[in-house]
């Protein structure tokens, strides 16, 4: 059984360290200079690879534990909230559209609360997992926000990447995969609490 593995084992050890990250990425994230974020993108992009990286080695471990069921959703969470809600002052990303991820993230999870209670499991569809993927990869780019050339350090306009923009492009993507897979939780909810 699950409950019989320590709680300070290596998935839940990595899913803390991913909780660890915040506060320096948010110490960071008070300054909006080019350096800052460059630090600020590299700590958010390692603990965002922990997240896949702690549920593999559960798996394989066979040490999926209740204190890491419970501390990795929020862990996510928290760091993909810290990061929107840092690059707000500095109007990175809409605060409209910051609104309806976070509210989103908090409907499903009351939704997901509730159906535990009742003993009902509702799986996940792909549209989440694409969802988090697009989301991680924006937030990358919005952190990074300023011009950087890609290509040896050559400076030319064609070889140069606005990471804003990018960042921009893969939030918007995220951002109709986050209302979509909201609205598709939400009517297998109803379908299932319907029955």
């Amino acid at each position: 059984m699950s409950q019989h593995h320590p709680i300070l084992n290596p998935p839940n050890i990595l899913t803390l360290f991913r909780v660890a990250c915040i506060p320096l990425m948010v110490v960071l994230l008070f300054s909006p200079s080019r350096e800052a974020c460059f630090w600020a993108a590299w700590v958010f992009a390692l603990a965002s690879a922990t997240d896949w990286f702690d549920g593999h080695l559960a798996r394989r471990m066979g040490i999926e534990t209740v204190f890491g069921k419970f501390l990795d959703p929020i862990a996510d969470k928290l760091i993909v909230t810290a990061a929107l809600i840092m690059i707000l002052p500095f109007g990175r990303v809409p605060a409209w559209m910051v609104f309806v991820v976070l509210a989103r993230e908090i409907v499903i999870t009351g939704l997901r609360s509730i159906a535990s209670s009742e003993g009902i499991v509702i799986q996940a569809s792909d549209l989440g997992k694409y969802k988090t993927i697009f989301q991680l990869t924006a937030i990358i780019g919005l952190l990074l926000h300023y011009d950087y050339n890609w290509f040896f350090g050559i400076a030319h306009p064609l070889l140069t990447v606005n990471m804003h923009n990018a960042g921009m492009f893969f939030f918007w993507i995220a951002f109709v995969l986050t209302v979509w897979s909201g609205v598709d939780y939400l009517a297998k909810f109803v379908k299932v609490i319907a029955r």
